[in-house]
Order: C-alpha cells, then sequence, then structure tokens
C-alpha cells in the first residue's frame, strides 16, 4: 500500500463478511481470485480497507448482472490499486459495463422474440425445420441453439 493507513482505514475480515453480506470463506475466495488484496498486520491478521466494502458489492451486483469473474477482473484492473477509488474511477468502469450490458441485453430481446417461434413452430427441430432452418444451414455455424444464441 502507498498511503499510510491507520486503524480506522482497516477493517477485519469478520467485520467485512458482515457489512457485505459476504461469508468469510468467499471474502478469501475473492482475494485469491486477486479481486480483493488484504493487508497483513504484524500477527499476520487479513484486514481490509473499507472501501473494500464497494469493491465487494460492486462484484456482487456485476455477477447479479451476468458478468463473470474474469469480465469482473478486467474491469478491476482499471482501477487504482494502494487507494481508493474515486467516484471518477467508478464511473469508468460502469461505462465500461454499460456495453456489456448492452450486448446482453440484445441478446436476451433477441431470445424473448425468436424462441416463441422456435418452440411454437411445432416440430422442435432446427435440423429439420423448414421455417427456421431450411437445409439445416445453421449446423456450419456450431453445435447448439444457434438461431437462439447467435
Amino acid at each position: 500500500m502507498s498511503q499510510r493507513l491507520s486503524s480506522r482505514d482497516l477493517i477485519a475480515i469478520g467485520e467485512m463478511a458482515r457489512r457485505t453480506g459476504l461469508s468469510v470463506s468467499a471474502i478469501r475466495f475473492y482475494e485469491e481470485k486477486g479481486l480483493i488484496e488484504p493487508v497483513r498486520t504484524s500477527g499476520n491478521q487479513r484486514r481490509f480497507l473499507r472501501s473494500d466494502i464497494r469493491r465487494l458489492s460492486f462484484i456482487l451486483i456485476a455477477q447479479q448482472l451476468g458478468l463473470s469473474l474474469g469480465e469482473i477482473e478486467a474491469l478491476f484492473a482499471t482501477l487504482p490499486h494502494g487507494r481508493t477509488p474515486t467516484a471518477k474511477d467508478w464511473r469508468s468502469i460502469s461505462t465500461g459495463i454499460r456495453d456489456v450490458l448492452d450486448s446482453r441485453i440484445a441478446e436476451m430481446e433477441r431470445t424473448r422474440d425468436r424462441l416463441d417461434g422456435c418452440i411454437g413452430c411445432g416440430c422442435l427441430s432446427l435440423e429439420h425445420c423448414a421455417i427456421y432452418n431450411p437445409d439445416d444451414k445453421l449446423a456450419k455455424k456450431g453445435p447448439g441453439p444457434r438461431q437462439i444464441i447467435g
């Protein structure tokens, strides 16, 4: 950590768990993934920056939105290390996440709009479907529900 920290700036892992609603093991998991970084006391106990509450909250929200840990890790790579992220830092991340969310929303709308027709046609087979997949053209695009997932 590049800045001098006081004991008021740091909280124990149990307090972090209480404040975020996460289990201690979940916090350790995010630590192992490099998404949060504790400070170690002279007794080798974990202490976290109070701002890590915000990081963990962001992780929970981002996962709820469907982002993978890899995507979250890439977003966090843009945050400063050794200091509390500012509102400007978080705005920068939110701008980056918008593109991901817009893409997912478009995919979900496409799925919603096509799913009724695909299942509703009655044949339930993209291999033989004369309406949505004549001559099995979708097989060339790979396995799975290509009409739905693009």
